[in-house]
């Protein structure tokens, strides 16, 4: 007779089986739990003389013992409850740092720092969206504000990031990438409209997506410093140089959405970043968030503050504005709120580079 060799064990087969197991547990005991308190309620009301008395102490008593059992049930339940709460909220903030992706304190060069604040409860995330990508052709910037906030918002901000994450990389010229950004808002749009159904859907789900749209700002910085600009219905960045200066950059065209694209897309020509400059993309809930009396919040004013500490902190300009807007709402605020600062930290170019680069400009 011939005797079969035991397989051995697949590597991880026991693994399915094995990891439950801790898991099992905590809801045996969650179950436990309840039980052993009613088991106690019950054991002490039959079992018990005094439970069958009628005197004053008795009842006391009696009441005592069901306030002690319906007092752990409640906590158990409470602390159950948070246990879940505890563990939705970090798969909600995974999933959101996935869509908006903590930004790395250095990119070729430039010193980084950015800040968001939602109008939605509970969420980091809403209508705002940034992003940084280092590039072949410079370092390139978005930031945009979608129409209104939510869960629509959200999903239409990770359409607009996830083309602008390939666009940034794959496109020469940047008024190739905002093209792109508007094919896929388009599609997004389109694709939402289809899923939405009837009209009284697409409403439910936080406005008709014909009525969709989203401000952009696109951003180049060259390896000299020069700024360059597409701008779709966005407030225009600040410069720091010693105070706040609004970088100029003439009339935006519209917000991507309702209008397609005109044919010629000509770049703004922002200035330049020298060496221990900063810049700092903004949507328009700073500027608009307003006080009890009605007044505007001055982000220029905080901003100019902030910017005679030198060498300028990207991180100490976010703490610094976030904390006067909420010192000026005081309050909750109604509108997402996003913030981007750079810092200029490469050499200064050199005279032979730049002498070069503004001959071919004259020639």
């Amino acid at each position: 007779m011939i005797r079969r060799k035991p397989r051995p064990p697949l590597a991880g087969a026991g693994t399915p089986f094995e990891r439950p197991r801790p898991r099992r547990l905590r809801r045996v005991l969650g179950l436990g739990l309840p039980t052993v308190w009613g088991a106690v309620a019950i054991t002490y009301k039959l079992a018990c003389p005094l439970a069958q008395q009628s005197g004053l102490g008795a009842r006391i008593v009696t009441s005592a013992v069901f306030f002690a059992v319906g007092t752990g049930l409640v906590a158990h339940v409470r602390q159950a409850l948070l246990r879940e709460l505890r563990q939705i909220r970090a798969v909600a903030g995974a999933a959101q740092n996935v869509l908006l992706r903590p930004l790395p304190p250095r990119v070729d060069g430039l010193a980084l720092a950015a800040g968001r604040l939602s109008a939605t409860h509970g969420a980091s995330v809403g209508g705002d969206l940034y992003e940084v990508a280092a590039t072949d052709h410079g370092v390139r910037l978005v930031m945009g504000d979608v129409r209104g906030h939510g869960l629509a918002a959200i999903g239409t901000a990770a359409a607009v990031l996830g083309s602008f994450r390939e666009a940034a990389h794959d496109e020469p010229e940047l008024p190739l990438v905002l093209r792109r950004l508007e094919r896929a808002l388009d599609r997004h749009l389109r694709e939402r409209g289809q899923a939405d159904g009837a009209e009284a859907g697409a409403a439910a789900a936080g406005g008709s997506p014909a009525e969709e749209f989203v401000t952009v700002l696109l951003v180049e910085i060259s390896g000299e410093g020069d700024v360059r600009a597409l701008n779709c219905g966005h407030p225009w960045p600040y410069r720091l140089r010693g105070r706040a200066e609004p970088m100029p950059g003439g009339e935006p065209l519209p917000p991507l959405g309702p209008f397609p694209l005109p044919a010629e897309l000509p770049l703004a020509h922002c200035g330049r970043l020298l060496p221990g400059d900063g810049l700092v993309l903004h949507t328009d809930g700073m500027e608009d968030a307003r006080d009890a009396a009605g007044r505007f919040f001055p982000l220029g004013t905080v901003l100019s503050e902030a910017a005679r500490a030198q060498p300028v902190s990207p991180q100490a300009v976010i703490h610094t504005v976030y904390g006067e807007l909420l010192r000026h709402i005081g309050r909750s605020t109604t509108d997402d709120a996003a913030l981007l600062v750079l810092r200029n930290d490469r050499r200064r170019v050199p005279l032979q580079a730049e002498t070069g680069r503004c001959a071919r400009t004259m020639s």
